[in-house]
């Protein structure tokens, strides 16, 4: 995907504003971003959609900056998206703009169909709602915002970037499941992955951090939030990644259990009696840390271990444990790693995961300098000393301006 040239742009007053959307089941968080100077204009939160205490966090950022709030019952996306073009509107950032050029939408799933950024028309929606039945929890919501948005703005290029595009790079021997070809096919089961736009970002900032191009270097990314996923990109292409036909597969979370035993379900369904819509919700909302020990924040886990709390202490070492075989494996499946990056909430925030996370690989060429590690900041930087033989880097992510970027590039071109 190509960069566009922003001074032109800027030069030939061409519309330069691109407002994201990121659709939830029950949320709508937004970003509105001028592309010539890739600055935020606005962001905010739309969270409890369809509840009694639905809440609208807006914030501008420029002026004052203060945050504005709304409580009050939205019933809806429709609503929840008017809600807040009357707060940028109020910025003097409405939707009825000139200058916005298009309006960016994360979609969560796009098969393999997907693979680029794309203007979104009534075929390319028609897929999305295909896809549902692998991606039940997020492509339905995603489609609400599309379609508002679409409503709100019908003359605006509407643009899907989709989480798993950056992961059709992966070899067919990394991608299918070891199950009948038949099967798989017909129900489209294989390994897609997710957070592709925060895994396509960070690996290009490392890269950029080493002083070399994206294509000349193999990066480990462990994108570490409340979701987490681990991915091996080899000379900018994604070559494996943790998650798999659904964001289940992999690390261990905040409310996932990530890998397990498939068989554990057949148990649970024989043994405990548990319908199939009961474990999907052990599996994918009381498992990881929170199915562990009670929380899904670090920072209270790590609070809770200070205070010698056994049980918090033994969801970490499990988390650790998890994040250590990921960067062996894809260490043996890059063959050379210049780097392993840490992102996201607790990538980018908890030094005691970093440290314990590459603490005894030293014979992979991995060592986190204490000093440099407990450094708190907003910019990428390296964590290892200059000896390493492989550098340890912590780069914040930004699907925003990511999704932002890729749509940009995709209309202004």
């Amino acid at each position: 995907m190509t960069t566009p040239n922003t001074e032109e742009t800027a030069a030939q007053g061409k519309p330069s504003r691109v407002l994201v959307l990121n659709s939830g089941s029950s949320s709508v968080k937004y970003q509105l971003l001028d592309m010539r100077d890739r600055s935020r204009l606005a962001s905010g939160l739309v969270e409890r959609i369809g509840e009694e205490t639905s809440r609208l966090v807006h914030t501008p950022l420029s002026g004052d900056g203060e945050p504005r709030e709304r409580e009050g019952r939205i019933a809806d996306h429709d609503e929840a998206l008017k809600a807040a073009a009357e707060e940028l509107a109020a910025d003097g950032l409405g939707l009825d703009s000139p200058e916005l050029a298009a309006i960016g939408h994360r979609v969560v799933h796009g098969g393999l169909r997907f693979t680029e950024p794309t203007v979104i028309t009534d075929d390319v929606l028609k897929e999305i709602e295909r896809l549902v039945p692998v991606a039940p929890l997020h492509n339905p919501a995603n489609i609400t915002g599309i379609r508002t948005a679409m409503a709100l703005r019908p003359d605006l290029p509407q643009v899907a970037v989709f989480d798993t595009a950056f992961h059709t790079t992966m070899p067919e021997y990394a991608a299918r499941y070891a199950i009948d070809v038949e099967t798989a096919d017909a129900h489209r089961i294989r390994r897609y992955g997710f957070h592709g736009t925060s895994h396509a970002y960070v690996s290009r900032k490392a890269a950029r951090l080493l002083g070399k191009e994206p294509e000349d270097v193999n990066v480990i990314v462990l994108h570490l939030g409340n979701g987490a996923s681990a991915s091996a990109v080899a000379g900018g292409r994604c070559v494996e990644t943790s998650m798999g036909l659904t964001p289940l597969e992999g690390l261990v979370m905040g409310t996932r259990s990530g890998d397990i035993d498939p068989a554990v379900t057949f148990h649970l369904k024989r043994v405990a009696g548990m319908s199939a819509d009961e474990i999907d919700v052990l599996l994918n909302k009381r498992s990881g840390l929170v199915g562990l020990c009670g929380d899904n924040d670090m920072r209270e886990i790590r609070r809770r271990i200070d205070e010698g709390d056994e049980r918090a202490a033994l969801a970490f070492d499990i988390y650790i444990h998890r994040l250590k075989k990921y960067i062996g494996a894809y260490t043996a499946v890059l063959g050379r790693v210049d780097a392993v990056v840490f992102t996201a909430g607790v990538g980018e925030n908890s030094s005691p995961v970093r440290e314990a996370a590459i603490a005894g690989l030293e014979e992979l060429g991995l060592v986190v300098d204490a000093d440099l590690n407990a450094v708190r900041s907003g910019v990428p930087r390296l964590i290892s000393p200059d000896y390493a033989r492989v550098a340890v880097a912590v780069v914040p992510t930004d699907e925003e301006l990511e999704i932002a970027n890729q749509t940009f590039a995709l209309v202004d071109n």
